[in-house]
């Protein structure tokens, strides 16, 4: 999976920011309450004033997610 997400980053660099979360980790304990992760992968795509815009729950295929990416960039333009 994180190939694929790599690629995604590669695409949407710049207007879409990567933040990769082990919520596993204790120091990440905090951002992983305020978004309710208790499993991975998850996916959660954030405004720029830090409001959910989506989320995705499991594994997800690239389509999905860059079909998804895009037409939320859409809606900024």
């Amino acid at each position: 999976m994180l190939p694929m997400v790599h690629r995604l980053e590669n695409e949407f660099w710049g207007p879409i920011d990567f933040v990769y979360l082990n919520r596993e980790a204790p120091e990440n304990r905090d951002v992983t309450q305020q978004f309710g992760i208790s499993y991975q992968p998850v996916f959660v795509l954030l405004d720029e004033n830090g409001n959910e815009v989506q989320r995705w729950f499991g594994s997800q295929t690239e389509e999905t997610l860059r079909s998804d990416l895009t037409a939320y960039l859409a809606t900024l333009q």
